[in-house]
């Protein structure tokens, strides 16, 4: 068997590709075996998984959804020391970060640790996913080695623990579920009994048919996804015929009927390259998008997927990195790109609030929320611009990015870029309704 070097690239914070694309082909063909294997875990739940599909996609949108608690920002040791990223996390208005723990810097624990216990003490929620290499699968020894180190660590720090990384990508390691299984199993045991929620499998993308085979094997509670939509550009768009709400009922459906048990479902990573970053951006062509893009696209990705009711968290992946981040550290003085400001308002507006329905008939999207007694409409539209005459009157509106405007019309035009809409008092309980 040939083993593969684990080449770490910290312009993206992944690895490299270290294996070609023919080397690649040849273990794909080598473990066919394994992937008709995941044949028989998804055709025993073929139809409750079917009917559940089509129960959530009928339900979409249908009924009041709470905007609490679901934004969270991960954060990097090597991007930033723990003070400045508390202090970014607390101007953006979020609560939940999420910390990434290799297996490979075992040495790093303490220094892990001690970036952790700062944010814990400046009151942040913190998330922790364990990464793998290949080395963890060849030697069992040095991953439950890992396990045990890291729980030790991370004891009284956080209470959920994700375990496995994007491995269902050959550059992560693993080449096979099975192998993901054999790191999950004791993991899951230990992290369990040592008083942690395990969270899991974090499988990146559209590969829902990975999760039957896992969950039936592995009861995680939640269950994670990182479901990036970045390869066919705006969140409205459709991959293979589905669109990013369809996706969403599509993994809650194969989630829940895998195993008959209903279970909390986390986006654990999301993001969109950047254009004109070079080596650091994650991605080669077209996933790459402008700035202005990326801002408008996490609004809606956010608002799309949260309203749905079938996902309770969403973390953006992350904080501070030249080529996809929330802040761009290629200066000496480091900016915060749209995609902050649009983080930092949505978050403002929204947290607390009540998704309440879908505004029809306006070829536009617009989502009507309530938060107190103030009902807000938040409206965008897919591609262009559009004069949209509002079935409401409107006190005051804030741009994507927080700043205020006056209204002095129910017509306004309606772009790609979302607008926050507070209606007058006394059009809430007609609206509402």
């Amino acid at each position: 068997m040939t083993v593969y070097s684990f080449d770490w690239n910290p312009l993206t914070d992944q690895p490299h590709n270290v294996a070609s694309r023919r080397e690649r082909l040849l273990v794909h063909l080598r473990n066919i075996k394994s992937y008709l294997s995941l044949l028989p875990p998804n055709l025993k739940r073929l139809y409750p998984m079917v009917k559940l599909y089509y129960d959530y996609r009928r339900q979409l949108y249908q009924q009041p959804v709470a905007f609490d608690a679901l934004g969270g920002v991960a954060v990097s040791p090597r991007a930033l020391p723990a003070e400045e990223a508390l202090t970014y996390l607390k101007e953006l208005g979020v609560q939940r970060t999420l910390v990434r723990l290799p297996s490979w810097e075992r040495e790093k624990l303490a220094s892990y640790q001690d970036y952790i216990q700062i944010l814990r003490k400046g009151e942040m929620e913190v998330m922790v996913a364990l990464l793998q290499n290949r080395d963890d699968v060849l030697d069992p020894a040095r991953w439950e080695g890992f396990l045990l180190e890291a729980r030790d660590a991370l004891d009284g720090l956080c209470r959920d623990i994700e375990i496995g990384h994007a491995w269902n990508r050959t550059k992560w390691g693993i080449w096979t579920y099975q192998e993901y299984l054999q790191l999950a199993r004791p993991a899951f045991s230990l992290i369990k009994e040592s008083g942690f929620r395990a969270l899991g499998p974090a499988v990146i993308d559209f590969e829902f048919h990975l999760y039957p085979p896992v969950l039936q094997e592995i009861d995680f509670e939640p269950v994670t996804s990182l479901l990036y939509v970045d390869r066919v550009g705006a969140p409205e768009n459709k991959q293979f015929g589905w669109s990013t709400s369809a996706k969403v009922a599509l993994l809650k459906a194969m989630v829940d009927g895998a195993t008959g048990k209903k279970r909390e479902l986390w986006v654990t990573e999301v993001n969109w390259p950047l254009a004109g970053t070079g080596d650091y951006s994650p991605a080669a062509g077209k996933p790459n998008v402008r700035e202005e893009e990326q801002a408008n696209f996490l609004v809606r990705y956010y608002l799309l997927v949260g309203a749905t009711g079938l996902v309770r968290r969403i973390y953006w992946w992350q904080l501070v990195a030249p080529g996809y981040g929330l802040i761009d550290s290629r200066d000496k003085v480091w900016r915060q790109r749209p995609a902050y400001y649009a983080l930092k308002t949505m978050t403002r507006i929204l947290e607390g609030a009540q998704f309440l329905k879908v505004v029809p008939g306006l070829g536009s999207y617009c989502f009507l929320f309530g938060k107190k007694e103030q009902k807000i409409a938040v409206c965008w539209r897919h591609h262009g611009e559009q004069k949209v005459k509002l079935p409401f009157l409107i006190d005051q509106g804030i741009t994507r990015d927080g700043e205020s405007f006056s209204v002095s019309s129910s017509e306004m035009v309606i772009s790609e870029r979302p607008v926050y809409l507070f209606l007058r008092q006394e059009e809430t309980e007609e609206s509402g309704r």
